[in-house]
C-alpha cells in the first residue's frame, strides 16, 4: 500500500521536472544562434561542402561598407587625383601609386603618350597575357565618364600566392584608360569574385581628375 501512494506523488514531480530541462535546453539553443555559434557552424559546414576555399570566405568580408570614408591622394608630378577607401595601405612613388586592403587594390599609372584605342588596350592586355597566363580579358569599350573619353577593360587573374596556404583568389579587375594632355593614366581596380564593391569602384572611376 505505501508503494501505491508513492507512484502518483511522485509522477506530478517527474514530470515538472522534465518540462523544466526541456526549456532549458532550449533556451540555449536559441541563445546560441544570435551569438554566432550554431550559425556560423551550419554557414562553414556548407561553405566546405560547396568546396569553397577558406580564403574566397574571408574574402567575403573586403566588400567596401555603404558608410566608408573616402579620401582623396593628390599626385602633383603626375598631374592627377583619385579618391580611395580611408584606412587602405598605400604604396608607390609618383606615377606608380598603389592602394591596397586584403585582396582589394587600386593600382593607378601614368605615363605619356597618345590617347589610347580599344586596339591598345586589347594589346596591353595580350602583353600581360604572356608574363601572367592566368589573365583572360574581355573586349575594352569606349565610356564616358566626366564628360570625357574613356577606354575600359574587365579581365580576370589569380592573385598572387598566399604566403601561408599558397593558395591563389580569382580576381575581377576594372581597368580604365584616361588620356589628356599627352599622358595615359591607366586604373586598375581589383576585387576578389565573389565580392560586391562595384557601387563603390564606379564612385573612385569617377572620382579621377586631371590637374
Amino acid at each position: 500500500m505505501t508503494v501505491n501512494w508513492m507512484k502518483p506523488r511522485c509522477w506530478p514531480a517527474i514530470a515538472i521536472c522534465l518540462l523544466v530541462a526541456g526549456c532549458g535546453g532550449g533556451g540555449k539553443g536559441s541563445t546560441a544562434g544570435p551569438v554566432g555559434g550554431a550559425g556560423q557552424g551550419s554557414s562553414a559546414t556548407a561553405a566546405a561542402g560547396a568546396g569553397v576555399p577558406s580564403e574566397a570566405q574571408s574574402a567575403a568580408t573586403g566588400d567596401i561598407p555603404d558608410n566608408q570614408a573616402f579620401l582623396t591622394f593628390a599626385d602633383g608630378p603626375a598631374g592627377y587625383s583619385i579618391r580611395y577607401p580611408e584606412g587602405w595601405t598605400r604604396r608607390g612613388a609618383a606615377g606608380d601609386v598603389t592602394f591596397q586592403d586584403r585582396a582589394n587594390v587600386i593600382h593607378v599609372t601614368v605615363a605619356s603618350g597618345p590617347p589610347p584605342t580599344p586596339a591598345d588596350a586589347s594589346s596591353a592586355i595580350a602583353a600581360l597575357r604572356r608574363t601572367d597566363p592566368t589573365i583572360k580579358g574581355g573586349g575594352p569599350q569606349r565610356v564616358t565618364i566626366n564628360g570625357s573619353p574613356v577606354i575600359k577593360v574587365t579581365y580576370t587573374r589569380l592573385s598572387a600566392a598566399d604566403p601561408v596556404t599558397a593558395k591563389r583568389l580569382p580576381l575581377t579587375i576594372d581597368r580604365y584608360e584616361y588620356a589628356h594632355g599627352g599622358k595615359t593614366a591607366i586604373v586598375d581596380l581589383g576585387t576578389p569574385q565573389g565580392v560586391d564593391n562595384v557601387d563603390a569602384y564606379k564612385m573612385i572611376s569617377r572620382s579621377f581628375r586631371w590637374h
